[in-house]
């Protein structure tokens, strides 16, 4: 595990394998960003013409190295881009991104010193967030490891303020939030061969007791003998049963309660309805909602938020099989609802609503859901963007200023009660899980919505495009999973645990 810590050692003086500056884009070509001045003398004020003969140009994604000058008690100099050069300060999006390239470049070093802009403990938790986040690779499955290269091993951020309380606090939550992120994409990445349902409740009893949190698993016995028709229905053609997690965050200066509900899928053939080739090869990645919320919770008790806050795992393998739910089946959903189910392959809303409906009964001031839900919300916002909806015109707004704050991109959707109807004209039972073709991200919102309890506000983030990455990694996303909603999550419990809007 890599080492995090902030130091106020001069630049120059410091040992390590690497030295990482950040360079931005000027008008008159490269400027060097505040922390890499002590870099900048020791090549004798050549730096900027050193890179650009090297071919940097301090856009976002840029990674030159340099070996050190003398005057220098590191190796190897790094230059990092952070896109257009800023006056007063840059972006911590920026910062994360940047801090991610550059301990991804950097694996395999045993130590690298971080002289990124980080005066501020914003800064500071920004360098020390991405860093971290850009160290994480999956080498489970691999005889030798993340390419036979091992992580960076010790990272410093340079900055003036080691010994301030608000920066001590930035690297802790920067750790927390970080190795819970990581932990979560763990379990996106794992095989569906290994991770199931029961195999994940498992990973949560665990989890709960390293860290004191109270988890409560109801096995298929339990969800029928508790009604739980979707998560039973959905989960019926697997040979791995189905389960529900709850892991239970409580704090006794509490004034606010959350429930975060997350689709499990652990793995997505699409049931009966089975989805065509080249749609199967990802779909281990169905329950990074459930990941996301698990890791929220988590990292929410590491960092003592006076808040409540409980995860719900909704938690099953969609399977064809002699005894999966067909389509034209009626499933009874837990709270008495009856869902005609025209198409197998919409089974995370199934899942979902039994485990909202729990979660209702409760009474938290907010359930907030998250899911890789509809390939629908793809094709609105592409694979970076996560929509988000809610029965509450305000907490919608504050969830995406609350995810651009922490650098999640997302983007407010309606629920337009005239797609209701579609879902609403079975002729045999209370709702069908599908409805109109167009439209269809809102319309498994509209879903969700029918189950949510009167009075209680809620919100839903269709993760569905940034869950998993499948492309060149870029800043500190790595390919595969993401922990997508992650950091949105944790910083909305923090601002109601502060007693804000969310």
């Amino acid at each position: 595990m890599t080492a995090l810590s902030v130091s106020t050692s001069a630049a120059a003086s410091l040992r390590a394998d690497a030295l990482v500056i950040g360079v931005a884009k000027g008008s008159k070509g490269i400027v060097l960003a505040p922390g890499g001045e002590a870099v900048a003398e020791a090549f004798e004020g050549k730096l900027a013409e050193v890179l650009a003969t090297l071919g940097a140009t301090g856009a976002e994604g840029d990674a030159v190295k340099v070996p050190a000058p003398a005057g220098l008690k590191a190796a190897l100099v790094l230059a990092v881009g952070l896109g257009d050069a800023v006056e007063g300060g840059y972006a911590p999006e920026a910062l994360r991104r940047a801090a991610g390239v550059a301990a991804r470049t950097l694996a395999g070093s045993k130590k690298v010193a971080l002289a990124l802009p980080a005066e501020s403990a914003e800064e500071v938790e920004a360098v020390a967030l991405g860093a971290l986040l850009g160290t994480y690779a999956y080498g489970t499955y691999k005889s030798n490891g993340n390419g036979g290269k091992e992580p960076v091993g010790e990272l410093l951020v340079l900055s003036t303020r080691k010994g301030s309380k608000d920066a001590k606090a930035a690297v802790e939550r920067a750790v927390a939030v970080g190795e819970e992120m990581n932990r979560a994409r763990d379990l996106i990445n794992a095989a569906p061969n290994d991770l199931n349902p029961k195999s994940f409740a498992a990973i949560a009893q665990a989890a709960g007791k390293e860290h004191g949190l109270k988890v409560e698993v109801l096995d298929e016995k339990a969800l029928l003998k508790g009604g739980f028709g979707g998560l039973l229905g959905v989960g019926n053609g697997s040979a791995n049963p189905p389960r529900l997690v709850k892991v239970a965050y409580t704090h006794p200066k509490a004034k606010a309660t959350l429930a975060f509900v997350g689709k499990g899928i652990t793995y997505d053939s699409g049931g009966i309805s089975l989805k065509p080739a080249g749609h199967n090869e990802t779909m281990k990645c169905d329950m990074a909602g459930a990941a996301a919320v698990f890791a929220a919770v988590v990292a929410a008790k590491r960092l003592g938020l006076q808040v409540n806050v409980t995860a719900w795992l909704a938690l099953a393998e969609n399977m064809p099989s002699g005894t999966a739910t067909r389509p034209g089946d009626v499933l009874r959903m837990y709270g008495g609802k009856t869902v005609e189910v025209l198409n197998t392959d919409a089974e995370g809303r199934l899942v979902l609503a039994d485990a909202i409906v729990r979660a209702g009964e409760e009474n938290p001031d907010v359930i907030v859901d998250v899911a890789t839900l509809t390939g629908a919300m793809i094709l609105a916002l592409g694979n970076r963007t996560f929509g988000v909806m809610a029965n509450n015109d305000e907490l919608r707004a504050d969830l995406h200023a609350v995810a651009g704050e922490v650098g999640e991109q997302s983007w407010p959707m309606p629920l337009p009660a005239e797609l209701r109807k579609g879902m609403t004209e079975s002729t045999i039972a209370d709702l069908a899980n599908m409805g109109e073709r167009m439209g269809g991200g809102l319309v498994a919102g509209l879903f969700l919505k029918e189950f949510v309890a009167e009075g209680i506000d809620w919100a839903h983030l269709d993760i569905a495009g940034p869950a998993f990455h499948e492309a060149a990694p870029f800043g500190y996303t790595p390919r595969g999973g993401t922990a997508s909603a992650v950091r949105t999550l944790v910083r909305f419990a923090e601002q109601k645990a502060a007693g804000g809007k969310g």
